[in-house]
């Protein structure tokens, strides 16, 4: 009896927490696929590394897009820009972190980029 009462509350609450996450993902849409809110920071634009192989640019939907060689969209994700400081989340889960130095400097990943636009 006790197993079954077990099991009568396990398939309740997957129940509703397949509900709740399903009336979340139509008011906000997947954590994939939802664009982030507009971000106000003044780094927005395209920052590339000294050679010119990597090409990071943050879009002002809070989303970016990284080229690295040939490769165009070779990395794409979320990111947040808290002060000087920017976190970032790629959609296929890694995560990094950098540093605004000035308004044209960011290092970030061992490498310094520059604002190109």
């Amino acid at each position: 009896m006790q197993n079954l009462r077990l099991l009568a509350l396990s398939l309740v609450a997957g129940t509703t927490l397949m509900a709740i996450e399903e009336a979340r993902t139509q008011t906000t849409g997947s954590a994939m696929t939802r664009t982030p809110p507009a971000q106000s920071h003044p780094y927005v634009g395209m920052w590339v590394t000294p050679d010119g192989h990597i090409r990071h640019e943050l879009l002002p939907n809070g989303r970016y897009d990284e080229a690295r060689g040939s490769r165009e969209s070779a990395y794409r994700g979320r990111y947040e820009v808290r002060g000087n400081h920017i976190d970032y989340w790629d959609d296929t889960g890694f995560t990094a972190d950098g540093e605004f130095v000035d308004e044209n400097t960011l290092h970030h990943g061992g490498m310094v980029f520059r604002r190109v636009r």
